[in-house]
């Protein structure tokens, strides 16, 4: 028996660091990840597929989103179970039953509203058991409970649909809404159920010693932090056996990077690496900078950052792990020609710039106003420092 366990596809998230632009196509992206996954089952042959919560970002979706993702679903050749999670949980406002998604939804599409076990169609023998949210936080382990009235069905293969941290992954324990991982291991153990189909956990993530416990991850990444996103899984049970098969998803990057600029070779060295990434399109970058340059280098690095922000995704300068030390030297001076006003106002600046990082930020965009950097990055191209422009 074969199927695919996947999570967290949050239709409708937004990311406040896309332009608008990007946004649009990351959207879409993650739509094009539900008709990826269904391609996946087909080429793999598996059964059916369990998506562990969050299918949606919230349960106050646009209706041209919600029709969108509907009619992706809709084209998986399988039956696709839901489980409300945290981000649409089946409350007053669920969007799983609101007049639009039950028109649009298809039969293959099953919403898990109880923890009542459900016969897979099309399989002899074979359950999905959730245990789906119902506010955004709740006051037991929801798994817990599930288990707790699932009466034994020798025979039967089930699967355990799951949403919520591990404790032994959690970071506040005392949290009421906690999933106990040795009360799922001990159910494993048990054969209550023989699978446990975990999501929340953006990364993929095996947890527990049975190998029969894991967290999907989300099949298009979210944030900087996540380790292993862009997957999906491939469970194959047979006979007392399980394997597990990571399955790409999505081609997006979400990257969070430290470069020390103190040379010309330095920021040549940078430029080379931001020429050589492929999918730049597909690629967000926030990166930090530290060490210490004159104005002619700081030019140059602004100017680099400003070129390719037009290329990649996002491009941005990661503030808060930032700190370049921009001192001005003689060659600066030597590097523009200013006179009367302006010359006045540079060195007034240059007096203060010791002291005052707002008056380095006014030099620098003097440098570039007055051609100290061409508009263009001389590093990118292997050339020395704007010394004499």
């Amino acid at each position: 028996m074969k199927f695919i366990h996947t999570s967290d596809w949050q239709i409708g998230m937004t990311r406040a660091f896309l332009s608008q632009e990007a946004a649009a196509r990351y959207s879409q992206a993650r739509i094009d990840a539900i008709r990826s996954l269904g391609q996946l089952a087909e080429e793999h042959d598996a059964g059916f597929m369990v998506v562990a919560g969050d299918v949606f970002e919230s349960n106050q979706l646009s209706a041209q989103t919600l029709s969108r993702a509907l009619d992706a679903l809709n084209s998986v050749p399988v039956p696709v179970f839901l489980l409300p999670g945290n981000h649409d949980p089946l409350d007053a406002s669920t969007i799983f039953r609101s007049k639009a998604f039950k028109e649009q939804a298809r039969d293959h599409i099953i919403v898990v509203e109880d923890s009542t076990p459900i016969p897979v169609p099309g399989m002899a023998n074979v359950e999905v058991v959730g245990a789906p949210w119902f506010s955004k936080r709740p006051a037991e382990d929801l798994c817990a409970r599930a288990l707790k009235a699932l009466e034994p069905a020798p025979g039967v293969t089930r699967i355990l649909l799951g949403h919520g941290q591990v404790d032994s992954l959690s970071p506040d324990q005392s949290q009421p809404g906690v999933v106990s991982e040795a009360r799922l291991e001990q159910a494993l153990a048990d054969g209550q159920v023989h699978y446990v189909a975990l999501g929340d956990r953006h990364s993929l993530t095996n947890v527990g010693t049975s190998g029969r416990l894991c967290y999907s991850g989300t099949p298009l990444v979210t944030d900087f932090d996540e380790v292993d996103p862009n997957k999906a899984l491939l469970v194959e049970l047979a006979n007392d056996v399980c394997t597990l098969t990571p399955l790409t998803t999505g081609f997006w990057e979400f990257q969070a990077l430290q470069r020390d600029i103190n040379a010309p070779e330095d920021l040549a060295a940078f430029a080379q690496w931001l020429d050589a990434v492929r999918g730049k399109e597909c690629t967000v970058l926030k990166v930090g900078f530290t060490g210490s340059v004159n104005l002619a280098l700081a030019a140059e690095l602004d100017a680099l950052l400003d070129k390719h922000s037009q290329v990649f995704a996002s491009l941005k300068r990661r503030e808060r792990t930032t700190d370049l030390a921009v001192i001005p030297d003689a060659l600066d001076d030597n590097a523009i020609a200013l006179s009367g006003y302006a010359d006045a106002t540079w060195k007034a600046l240059l007096a203060q710039a010791a002291t005052d990082d707002t008056a380095t930020d006014a030099l620098r965009l003097m440098y570039r106003l007055a051609g100290g950097a061409s508009g263009e990055s001389k590093a990118a191209s292997g050339n020395d420092r704007a010394r004499n422009t």
